[in-house]
């Protein structure tokens, strides 16, 4: 599996995703600072607390990732039955459900890890700054970054789990455009917030969420095997 897992990222040089990965992280990060000195230029604090900033930092990359999620399953999976090239990997003699486990895996795992990877970084450099030049009135504690971390983690398998949703309309017509816009329809219904309120807040909702996309992914891989390929 992890042989066939190399393989895959070989072929569609998925190097470059965590270059983008890494490129995102600055731009999230550009974005929240520009946030904190605006507030600051203005006097209106927007982040009275570190449990702010912290949630908010976390909502972006999660946001930013479930859409990278979606740009996956579209060059991994729908692309290639989009353009029939799908054919000539079936033709291997390994397991159609084998390699499409390996395809999903990609996904799961590169969002999963690149959530945690990108809340310790942006957190890290902003709270850094932060207590050094008093962005938030407020103070860090080792209990927060505890809590946090908790959430974090919890959040961020919710997310890869979510993450796989797309797969299922991308599938109906082979549509990579379908692909991408379920995700962002995901990311906003999830992250939205309305008069301090998020659907994310309750950790029910993201986590049926979550069980959703590992159903839709468990059916790809058992219903595999019916799809008739056209050449």
């Amino acid at each position: 599996m992890f042989k066939l897992m190399k393989l895959e990222m070989k072929k569609f040089k998925l190097g470059s995703y965590s270059v983008n990965a890494v490129i995102a992280n600055f731009v999230i990060l550009g974005f929240i600072f520009l946030i904190a000195y605006i507030s600051k230029v203005e006097g209106d604090q927007d982040f009275v607390n570190y449990q702010e900033v912290l949630t908010v930092i976390d909502s972006f990359v999660r946001g930013t990732f479930i859409i990278f999620a979606a740009t996956l399953i579209a060059k991994l999976i729908i692309g290639e039955f989009k353009n029939k090239t799908i054919t000539t990997l079936f033709m291997y003699p390994i397991s159609r459900k084998k390699i499409i486990t390996a395809k999903l895996a990609i996904v799961f795992i590169f969002t999963f890890t690149w959530i945690i990877i990108s809340n310790l970084f942006i957190t890290s450099v902003y709270c850094l700054v932060s207590v050094n030049y008093q962005l938030i009135p407020d103070t860090l504690t080792a209990s927060l970054l505890q809590e946090h971390g908790v959430s974090v983690l919890m959040y961020a398998v919710a997310a890869s789990g979510m993450s796989l949703i797309p797969l299922y309309f991308g599938m109906k017509k082979y549509s990579i455009p379908t692909t991408i816009i379920t995700s962002i329809l995901i990311v906003v219904l999830v992250t939205s917030n309305n008069g301090g309120f998020s659907l994310n807040d309750i950790f029910v909702i993201p986590l049926s969420l979550a069980l959703i996309g590992l159903v839709i992914a468990y059916l790809a891989i058992r219903n595999i095997d019916r799809i008739d390929i056209g050449v």
